[in-house]
C-alpha cells in the first residue's frame, strides 16, 4: 500500500470565498466544483507531507496549512494588495525559509514560504 495523495479539507459556509485567495492571488486552478465542495490545486506533481508541531517556529502559532511558492516576495505583495490580514511579517528564518503567515477567508492561518 502507498499513499497517493493527501487533501486538506477546510470547513466553509461559502466555498466560493476561496476563489479570490487561492485562485486569484495564489494562482491555483479550480480542479473540481460541485457547489458544496470546490477543490483547488495544480497539475504539477507535488510532494506528500504531513507535519505535526508544538509551534510554528520562531515561537509562532502552528499554521493550519503551509504553502510553498516559487516567489514568496511576490506572494506577500499580492496578499497585502488584496487586503488579507498578515499575521506574521515576511521573515528570513534560521532553518532556511523565507515566509509569512496570512489568514485566508475562513480564518485559517496559512504559512506561505520559499526555501532560501
Amino acid at each position: 500500500m502507498q499513499v497517493k495523495r493527501i487533501v486538506a479539507n477546510v470547513s466553509a459556509s461559502d466555498p466560493g470565498l476561496a476563489r479570490r485567495f487561492y485562485e486569484e492571488v495564489l494562482g491555483l486552478s479550480l480542479l473540481m466544483d460541485h457547489g458544496w465542495i470546490m477543490t483547488y490545486g495544480a497539475q504539477t506533481e507535488m510532494s506528500v507531507q504531513v507535519s505535526f508541531a508544538t509551534q510554528g517556529g520562531s515561537n509562532t502559532a502552528v499554521p493550519d496549512l503551509s504553502i510553498e511558492v516559487d516567489d514568496v516576495d511576490t506572494a506577500f505583495a499580492r496578499m497585502v494588495a488584496a487586503g488579507f490580514a498578515i499575521e506574521y511579517e515576511l521573515s528570513d528564518e534560521p532553518w532556511g525559509v523565507r515566509r509569512f503567515f496570512v489568514r485566508d477567508p475562513f480564518g485559517k492561518l496559512i504559512n506561505i514560504l520559499s526555501h532560501t
